[in-house]
């Protein structure tokens, strides 16, 4: 945190003496959010919730992101590592299905040390639910710490990734990520009984309006790098431009996705073979945005 390496920007500002990187914040935890939580997918939330922490500040900041005030404006309690660990536990007693870890990527060291604390107390997996725009150093070091990789395949154009995330490389930097998630977990295990994802990766993408073509690109790599019996996909239509700031110059960003535009990748998903889930298009609503603290 002296010289923060925590994700793939390399900010190296000193977050220990208090300086903030590109994600918003220093060195101090920061909680939005840690309750259970219904609206992820079947395998994930179950019939109890998926026990989510949302950690405030991110290292994407996407300028359509829903949960803006906690991606852009770090909105959130401090805390300890300690009381970090003493969350998870907590929810696990709540009867989460797992921790769920939501944008955690630049507090990486935080989330290492906190697992290695209470690890061995739970029973139930950890999710890693990032936005995919991680350092391969940072997914070796969560090796034996996370049971399930969540991460984000946003965007193959380097053209929108630096537009919309302010990240030309994205599709390199977690093209690279993901593939070592895959080696790391291996191929998706469900419970029988239960119906619950218990290990593996599962790849999600959001479909914005205007990018239909882009949305095909990234499923055709997929099809590249993993076989469909590698991972889940989650092809999602939630968009909603209710959090979009008022002076973003992204026209196409102020509408919800067509139904022609989600049904094309949908179709390219058919194609590839490709197993998981696809969202009804009435998911493209700001009442699934949950209340933050702080």
């Amino acid at each position: 945190m002296s010289l923060c390496q925590a994700c793939p920007r390399h900010c190296s500002v000193d977050r220990a003496a208090g300086q903030r990187g590109y994600c918003g914040v220093d060195a101090t935890v920061r909680i939005a959010r840690c309750a259970l939580h219904l609206w992820e997918e079947p395998i994930i939330s179950g019939s109890r919730g998926s026990g989510t922490i949302f950690f405030a500040g991110c290292n994407l900041r996407c300028v359509y992101c829903q949960n803006y005030e906690v991606s852009h404006n770090a909105k959130g309690r401090e805390m300890t590592v300690k009381d970090l660990g003493e969350r998870m536990l907590e929810l696990q007693r709540q009867g989460a299905h797992n921790i769920n870890l939501v944008t955690p990527s630049h507090y990486a060291p935080q989330v290492v040390e906190a697992l290695g604390r209470v690890r061995r107390q739970l029973y139930v997996p950890v999710v890693y639910n990032c936005g995919g725009y991680e350092s391969v150093e940072t997914i070796d070091a969560l090796e034996g710490l996370v049971d399930i990789y969540m991460p984000d395949l946003k965007y193959y154009s380097p053209k929108l990734s630096a537009e919309y995330s302010g990240a030309r490389d994205y599709f390199k930097v977690a093209k690279a990520a993901i593939l070592r998630m895959q080696q790391q977990v291996g191929r998706p295990v469900v419970d029988g009984e239960s119906g619950m994802m218990t290990r593996g990766l599962l790849v999600r993408h959001l479909v914005l309006p205007g990018c239909r073509k882009d949305s095909i690109a990234v499923m055709e790599q997929l099809s590249t790098m993993f076989t469909p019996d590698d991972f889940l996909l989650s092809l999602m239509s939630q968009y909603t431009p209710d959090f979009l700031p008022e002076d973003c110059p992204h026209e196409n960003l102020r509408r919800r996705i067509t139904s022609l535009e989600y049904e094309s990748v949908v179709r390219e998903v058919e194609k590839y073979g490709f197993r998981g889930f696809v969202q009804q298009r009435t998911s493209a609503s700001a009442a699934y945005t949950p209340t933050f603290e702080g």
